[in-house]
């Protein structure tokens, strides 16, 4: 298991050499127009980025994560971030506060692509930034398939309860985040077919 973990450490340290988008690009790149034309119909471009359906990863706290945990709720939100990344930390306080905002059915989790190995780095961020999710570090399967398939941090995706990727991954800081994934996970869960849901307080 230490040595899949090792791999995918590796894997995502050379994703990270494309970089942080710290905005949403305009519009679509030639990789984005790649994932759409090879995308199956109705489920959005992150389909074509992979799934969750198979992983096991280590996580912060040692408590570990995997498919199992995306079954339990109907929606996981999956965000990707780094430390060498200004708009994914910038971020990580409205993704605590969105988290903390939703229903029991809907889970946010982060995947830190340099945490492996740099777990305190990685303790300090989440302490200051607030966010008290599961925060991956290192995983195999499913998971490693699709942080190799990214270009950008922030990356988030939606997956619903199969692991299946519903609809377009959002790239970059987002200047109303809280809109922009509530809106995200409303359509996945439209997809599956279950009920809206809102954000406490609202």
């Amino acid at each position: 298991m230490k040595k899949r973990f090792l791999l995918l450490a590796a894997a995502l340290a050379l994703g990270l050499l494309a970089g942080c988008g710290g905005e949403k690009a305009p519009g679509p790149s030639a990789a984005s127009s790649q994932l759409e034309t090879s995308s199956p119909a109705g489920q959005g471009t992150a389909a074509a980025l992979g799934s969750l359906a198979s992983f096991s990863a280590a996580t912060l706290d040692g408590s570990g994560f995997s498919q199992d945990n995306v079954k339990a709720r109907d929606v996981t939100v999956v965000n990707f971030w780094s430390t060498t990344c200004p708009p994914c930390i910038a971020e990580l306080p409205d993704l605590a506060e969105f988290s903390k905002a939703l229903p029991d059915n809907v889970q946010v989790i982060t995947v830190c692509l340099d945490g492996y190995g740099n777990e305190q780095t990685v303790a300090n961020i989440v302490q200051q930034t607030g966010f008290d999710g599961a925060v991956l570090l290192a995983g195999d399967g499913d998971l490693l398939a699709l942080s190799r398939n990214l270009m950008y941090t922030p990356t988030t995706v939606f997956a619903d309860s199969n692991g299946q990727l519903i609809g377009d991954p959002i790239i970059g800081a987002q200047k109303d985040l809280p809109a922009s994934f509530l809106a995200a996970v409303n359509q996945v869960l439209a997809a599956g077919g279950k009920d809206a849901v809102s954000l406490t307080g609202q």
